[in-house]
C-alpha cells in the first residue's frame, strides 16, 4: 500500500467514526439491537477468550518458574504473573483473539449485506442503516472487550494459580495476598482503560471494511480479511501510544 493510500484510508475511517459520533448520541436509539450485539460480542466470545486467558495463565507460569527456582524467587511467580497478564498481556492477547472473531464477522456480515443490497433498501425504507447497524456494533465492541478482558484476567490468574500448586502447596488466599500487595493503581487503570479504544478500534474498522466492502463475494472476503489485519494493527499502535502516554504521567 502507497503512502497516499494508507493517508486516504486513514482519513476515511477517521471520516467514519465522526460520522459515529456524529449520529450515535441522537434518537433513535436502537436498544434492542444494541443489547443483541452485547450478547454477541461478549457471550459468544468468552468460550475463547476463557481457554484463551486459562492457556495464557497456565503457560506464564510454567515457563517462569525454572528460572526463578534458579534465583529463589518462586515466591514472586504469582505477582510477576498478574503484573504481565493485568497490565499487558491479558489486554492485547484478549484484543487481538476478538479482533479475529468478532472483527471478522462484522466485516464479513455487513460486506455480505452490502453486496445484496440489504442497506440500501433499509435506506429506502426510511431506516437509518448507520446507526441499526453500525452504531450499535462499535457500542457493543466498546463495551464488551473490557468486560472480556477482565474475565480473561481472572481466568488467567486462576490458571497461574493452579500452575503454582502443580510444584508446590499454595492456598488460594496467600497466592491473593501475594498479588494483592503488589499491585498498585498504576497497574490496573491504564491498562483497562485502553481496552474500552481497542473496542471501539475493533468496531469501527470492521464496520467500516463491511460498510463499505466492493461488490460481489470476494469483496466480502477482502473486507473481513481487512477488519482483522487493520484492527490488529491499530490495536498494536494503541497499545504503544498507551505505554508512552502513561510513561509520561509517571504511571508507570
Amino acid at each position: 500500500m502507497q503512502a497516499s493510500e494508507f493517508l486516504a484510508e486513514a482519513g476515511a475511517i477517521s471520516r467514519f467514526a465522526g460520522r459515529f459520533f456524529s449520529e450515535g448520541f441522537r434518537p433513535r436509539y436502537e436498544v434492542q439491537e444494541f443489547l443483541y450485539q452485547c450478547y454477541v460480542v461478549g457471550y459468544k466470545s468468552l468460550p475463547l477468550v476463557g481457554v484463551t486467558g486459562f492457556i495464557m495463565g497456565m503457560v506464564l507460569t510454567l515457563q517462569a518458574r525454572p528460572t526463578m527456582a534458579k534465583f529463589g524467587a518462586e515466591a514472586w511467580i504469582p505477582a510477576m504473573v498478574a503484573l504481565s497478564i493485568i497490565r499487558e498481556m491479558g489486554p492485547i492477547i484478549t484484543a487481538l483473539i476478538c479482533a479475529g472473531k468478532i472483527g471478522s464477522s462484522i466485516g464479513a456480515e455487513l460486506g455480505s449485506m452490502n453486496v445484496t443490497e440489504q442497506i440500501d433498501a433499509m435506506e429506502v425504507s426510511g431506516t437509518n442503516p448507520f446507526k441499526y447497524l453500525v452504531v450499535t456494533r462499535v457500542l457493543a465492541t466498546t463495551l464488551m472487550i473490557p468486560v472480556l478482558v477482565i474475565l480473561a484476567d481472572v481466568i488467567g490468574l486462576y490458571a497461574s494459580y493452579l500452575g503454582v500448586n502443580m510444584k508446590g502447596v499454595t492456598s488460594l488466599s496467600l497466592f491473593v495476598n501475594n498479588i494483592m500487595n503488589r499491585l498498585e493503581f498504576s497497574d490496573v487503570v491504564p491498562a483497562f482503560i485502553k481496552t474500552f479504544f481497542f473496542g471501539f478500534a475493533i468496531g469501527i474498522i470492521g464496520c467500516y471494511k463491511g460498510y463499505h466492502s466492493q461488490k460481489g463475494t470476494e469483496g466480502v472476503g477482502q473486507s473481513a480479511n481487512s477488519a482483522v489485519v487493520v484492527s490488529s494493527l491499530v490495536i498494536f499502535v494503541i497499545d504503544l501510544l498507551a505505554v508512552q502516554i502513561t510513561g509520561l504521567l509517571g504511571l508507570n
